[in-house]
């Protein structure tokens, strides 16, 4: 039976493969999901969990029960045999597997960009995992509860500075949840100066989120300024430590919360076919497929994908709004190589940009148009529910929402992750680790039937 492997079950690849599951016939082929998770993550989200707003599950999708005809291989693809038409697997035990494939999805999406800064893998927290996410809640809190139990005056202000780098989508919804959580966690403790909570939002860039225009990026701006969130562009991280982060100015700020989120990039599997890339992500065609790759397809944030309905060489951005579509077109296209049908382009208009930036504020531009405050919530709400994987999460999350408007957070820890250090490259960076130093990636997967 001929094999679909695809790799990664974010917005590209579950897509692909639900979309996949409804067009194959019988006994047509088999699908072969690598992934280390047995669920789809809804990223646009993760700040809100964060925040407490939002249940971790509420916007998880679990494979087993959407996906019936795919079979799971819970593992981390480490790179692709092209010649030998296979994809080396490090499952979630450790064990390194083979898995054989006929035609080919890559859609691992992407993890934190990492740059040399000094203390950043011991210190530096990140924000684009569920783990991530659930850590820096408990994290945030306890510093404030840390903060109270001390009378160090420079400890306090370490405990109570909270520093984010990265003034992207990300970046921003990270602040800005946050901060709303920790100043109303400070009502708790009396003895704490108010004063004390600091919280700071950098970005070597000149402006914030650029690609919401001038006048959305400055009504942010604003907003989060307005909170008491010292925006500063055009500065960024020069090193940090346990109780200090200095910023690349000379500024030495007390904090011992770092974010970051300084933009992503592809995983490493993607870099292991060595064929032509753009920033790390893969070149591919508006059809995309993988140029000289027979049967290898690319998409979402691993792949470049030409943008038609922009300027020659223009790709398009790496968002969930392009994967999700890009995955139907990707689908219809293995299907086509399958049945020697004609291959699809993928051409896509933006619908717009939404951000959420905590309690009643947003910004967002549907089809063009610039919205600010209740309107923008409404309609970046609304969109969220639109595109969330199941009818089932859209029930959590709308529950979620209703019950935070009537009973807000109880802002208490629940500790999880207290044995783990939280950091970006313990969280994130390696998910699985292999039995030993040595590996061999020469199992095959398991016969064929």
């Amino acid at each position: 039976m001929t094999r679909i492997a695809i790799v990664g079950t974010g917005f590209g690849g579950y897509t692909c493969a639900r979309h996949l599951e409804r067009r194959l016939r019988p006994g047509e082929a088999e699908i072969v999901l690598i992934t280390p998770k047995d669920y789809t993550l809804y990223l646009p989200l993760l700040p809100q969990v964060a925040a407490g707003v939002l249940q971790p599950r509420s916007i998880v999708t679990p494979l087993h029960a959407r996906l019936r005809r795919s079979m799971l291989l819970p593992g981390v693809a480490l790179d692709v045999d092209l010649d030998g038409r296979a994809v080396n697997v490090l499952k979630i035990d450790g064990e390194p597997v083979r898995v054989p494939y006929d035609v080919l999805v890559l859609a691992p999406g992407s993890m934190t960009r990492k740059f040399d800064v000094p203390g950043l893998d011991e210190h530096v927290h990140g924000m684009k995992t569920l783990a991530e996410a659930v850590y820096l809640r408990d994290h945030a809190i306890a510093q404030l509860e840390l903060a109270a139990s001390t009378h160090d005056p420079d400890e306090r202000a370490a405990r109570c500075g909270f520093l984010v780098v990265g003034a992207g989508y990300s970046g921003v919804e990270t602040a800005a949840a946050l901060q709303l959580v920790t100043r109303r966690a400070m009502a708790r403790f009396p003895h704490l100066d108010p004063g004390l909570l600091r919280w700071t939002l950098i970005d070597i860039a000149p402006k914030v989120m650029p690609e919401l225009g001038p006048e959305l990026g400055a009504a942010a701006t604003r907003l989060l300024e307005s909170r008491g969130v010292e925006v500063r562009l055009g500065v960024s991280l020069d090193r940090v430590a346990e109780a200090t982060a200095t910023l690349t100015d000379g500024t030495r700020m007390p904090a011992r919360t770092v974010i970051w989120t300084a933009g992503v990039t592809p995983r490493p599997v993607v870099s292991s076919l060595g064929t032509e890339t753009v920033k790390g992500r893969l070149v591919v065609g508006a059809d995309l497929r993988v140029p000289g790759c027979e049967g290898v397809f690319g998409l979402g944030d691993a792949a470049a994908v030409p943008d038609l309905t922009a300027g020659p060489g223009t790709p398009c951005a790496p968002t969930a709004q392009h994967a999700h579509r890009q995955a139907k077109v990707a689908a219809e296209n293995v299907l086509a190589a399958l049945r020697g049908g004609r291959m699809r382009e993928y051409r896509h208009h933006d619908l717009g940009l939404v951000v959420d930036l905590g309690g009643s504020d947003a910004v967002a531009r549907p089809f063009g148009l610039n919205l600010e405050g209740r309107a923008a919530q409404l309609v970046t709400r609304g969109y969220h529910l639109l595109t969330t994987p199941s009818g089932r999460s859209r029930l959590r999350v709308s529950g979620d929402w209703l019950l935070n408007m009537l009973a807000p957070d109880d802002l208490i820890r629940l500790d999880f992750l207290q044995d783990s250090p939280g950091t970006l490259d313990q969280l994130e960076h390696m998910p699985v680790r292999p039995r030993s130093r040595r590996i061999s990636v020469t199992e095959p997967v398991g016969s064929r039937p």
